[in-house]
């Protein structure tokens, strides 16, 4: 009897010492579609999140009227997180969930110059008006949303037809604050977080009565299968740690 009731114990001993199984959590690829001048917190952002969720990001970025395509053709994606101008477009709305998007970044616009020259005067919009056509050259990228109401201010400024001769579009923000760095263009206009680079000074903000917000929103894609993985990197991007990046980056959160 000792010796049986002994082998039951050793029996339930075993089993309760056995290993428990742990059932991975399948790690989603997600495809992000992103505004281009919201790059530089994204990529800093993307190994953190990637680190902390172990799901992987493919981010592509572009302008808004290339990133409207994009969602309206019928290439896969998981979300977006886009100037707020590709949800004015019917089509581009209608390939999102439903309802309200989430906020993620707004800036402002600026006018760059070469690192070491004179800023110009930018108080008023008669100064900056008065700026933009001393200048011999002007780089900015018309194609994007951005771009698009830099053009209306100048139109505003009633200098469009002036300054037509004197841009040199770019294909990316990017090229913006390197072209002005290189001495291909006196001045770059567009979103003050783009003019913040190497060689490059921010002569200053568009003056408040022609200042506006560009605001990039965050949406998951209706067709996703990695709904929870996109809504897990739209709930980070909203989180402490990534705002304090986005104001870093020469955004506002939010």
């Amino acid at each position: 009897m000792k010796v049986s009731f002994l082998a039951t114990a050793i029996s339930i001993l075993s089993v309760t010492l056995l290993p428990t199984t742990v059932i991975p959590v399948q790690a989603a690829e997600l495809k992000v579609l992103a505004g281009g001048s919201i790059a530089g917190p994204l990529n800093e952002l993307k190994t953190q999140f990637e680190r902390d969720s172990g799901h992987k990001l493919s981010i592509h970025f572009d302008s808004t009227p290339n990133l409207i395509k994009a969602v309206t053709s019928d290439a896969p994606f998981d979300l977006g997180v886009v100037p707020v101008d590709v949800f004015k477009d019917a089509a581009a709305k209608a390939k999102f969930v439903p309802g309200p998007t989430s906020d993620i970044a707004r800036v402002g616009y600026g006018v760059a110059v070469r690192a070491g020259t004179a800023k110009p005067d930018m108080g008023t919009a008669e100064a900056l008006k008065q700026t933009l056509l001393k200048a011999q050259t002007i780089a900015t990228l018309p194609e994007s949303a951005a771009g698009a109401y830099v053009l209306s201010v100048f139109a505003r400024l009633g200098i469009g037809e002036e300054i037509k001769a004197k841009i040199k579009a770019q294909k990316t923000p990017g090229d913006i604050p390197q072209a002005v760095a290189k001495g291909e263009a006196e001045l770059g206009v567009f979103l003050t977080n783009v003019l913040i680079a190497p060689g490059v000074e921010l002569a200053g903000s568009f003056p408040a009565e022609l200042q506006q917000e560009l605001l990039f929103t965050a949406a998951v894609a209706q067709a996703t299968k990695e709904g929870d993985a996109a809504k897990a990197l739209i709930a980070f991007l909203r989180s402490p740690a990534a705002t304090a990046v986005i104001k870093a980056k020469g955004m506002n959160p939010g």
